[in-house]
């Protein structure tokens, strides 16, 4: 358990229940990251650009789902993630490795910045 008294990052102050769900959401990305990197080691730009716009693109059920939480800053880190995500799902349909890799970093990054800066 992490010492909330030496933890600067900002307090989302998140409900239990939201807190879970946000929890399984962030779960969720992680294994469609996890599925993205195995679809690519196999070739599969195709499935990989699917499920990097499905599972982490800005849907409409995710655009929504980032304004719940009162905290602009949060809200355009959470848009700006999905949008890299988009961004992601384009650049697997060429098939370039190099530059899959390089959106996939950007992607994560944004995973990254949110984490050093918000916690539940």
């Amino acid at each position: 358990m992490m010492d909330h008294a030496n933890d600067n990052r900002v307090s989302l102050g998140l409900s239990p229940q939201m807190k879970k769900h946000q929890l399984a959401n962030m779960r969720a990305h992680v294994e469609a990251v996890q599925a993205i990197v195995g679809l690519m080691a196999e070739g599969k730009f195709e499935q990989a650009s699917e499920t990097a716009h499905s599972k982490l693109g800005l849907t409409p059920e995710m655009k929504n789902m980032c304004s719940m939480f009162g905290n602009e800053e949060f809200t355009s880190l959470g848009l700006e993630f999905h949008q890299s995500a988009d961004a992601l799902a384009e650049t697997l349909k060429s098939k370039d490795l190099n530059k899959s890799l390089r959106a996939l970093q950007t992607t994560l990054g944004y995973c990254v910045t949110c984490h050093a800066t918000f916690r539940q």
